[in-house]
């Protein structure tokens, strides 16, 4: 196998990079079909507040994407001395914008603002990010929300691997709203059995063991070893941790690669795994969001 450039491919890996590029490119034909057929293109609004290193450098990533796409970008920077009362009052304005289609305000915000208030004021079909609980609520009930993500990109990656995953054992280790909490629900609507595994669970490596799917989510670095792993278990790392190794900066995930790659039938790196999907998904959901406001098909 070859990714083009006469490189094997390691075909154990499983290359996130080259999926989100699959899967952006499909996104822009849509796009360019729906600007032809129905005179509109969708629109991503990105709020940043204050000054945060890591946060600047992916709303750009995601504005650049966007543009990419052919979608139209909307960025809004504000003051970390922003109040809450003024970000509240801009969600609204871009909840009340036809243009606008999909709003994403980037976390962590300042400690003056309460995170969960400006994710409850945003739109929930406009949630592109999935976390308001009306989206929350349609994942858990099987109706047709906004879905996170992140563990969206987790669940195509999955599939696109094993195919059907009912009956498939899962191990989720996390129990977060943003990736953990989702991630099982998605699994399970794909009639996996479902385990969440968490900080409390008795015997962590015990049960990562009867694992057939194993997603790892905790920010811990490294954590999942080789020995936890089941023979021929699918290991997908959601973690990205800066760590200090041999006196460099190194990305690591919560898996420790190197002892999990010998047991796992397929399993994702860090980076180049997990981390493309999130934006990739962020558009395919403004997509999708959209297309229902317009009230048209998502076009093939």
């Amino acid at each position: 196998m070859s990714d083009g450039t006469g490189v094997a491919k390691d075909p154990k890996v499983i290359d996130g990079k080259a999926f989100a590029e699959g899967l952006r490119a499909k996104l822009a034909r849509q796009v360019a079909t729906l600007k032809e057929k129905h005179g509109f293109v969708p629109g991503l609004a990105v709020v940043l507040v204050g000054e945060d290193p890591a946060s600047k450098v992916y709303v750009r990533n995601k504005g650049e994407q966007t543009k990419a796409s052919g979608m139209a970008s909307f960025e809004h920077k504000l003051d970390a001395a922003t109040s809450q009362a003024d970000l509240l009052a801009l969600i609204d304005t871009l909840n009340k914008d036809p243009k606008v289609n999909g709003i994403l305000c980037q976390l962590p915000v300042p400690k003056q603002i309460d995170p969960q208030a400006i994710i409850d004021a945003i739109d929930p079909d406009k949630d592109v990010d999935g976390f308001h609980v009306v989206n929350a609520g349609r994942l858990a009930t099987g109706g047709k929300g906004l879905v996170p993500c992140t563990p969206y990109g987790c669940l195509l990656l999955l599939k696109d691997r094993l195919g059907d995953l009912a009956g498939k054992h899962a191990v989720v280790i996390g129990r977060s709203n943003i990736v953990g909490k989702p991630m099982a629900q998605l699994l399970l609507n794909e009639s996996c059995t479902v385990t969440i595994a968490h900080s409390k669970t008795k015997d962590l490596p015990g049960e990562v063991r009867r694992a057939d799917i194993v997603v790892a989510a905790v920010g811990r670095p490294e954590m999942v070893k080789g020995d936890w792993i089941k023979e021929g278990a699918v290991v997908i790392d959601v973690g990205i941790n800066r760590i200090e190794k041999d006196g460099k900066g190194k990305l690591v995930g919560d898996v420790d690669y190197a002892s999990c790659y010998p047991k796992a039938s397929a399993i994702t790196p860090v980076p180049g795994g997990v981390g493309p999907m999130t934006i990739a998904l962020l558009l395919n959901n403004t997509l999708i969001a959209a297309c229902r406001q317009h009230k048209v098909a998502l076009p093939e």
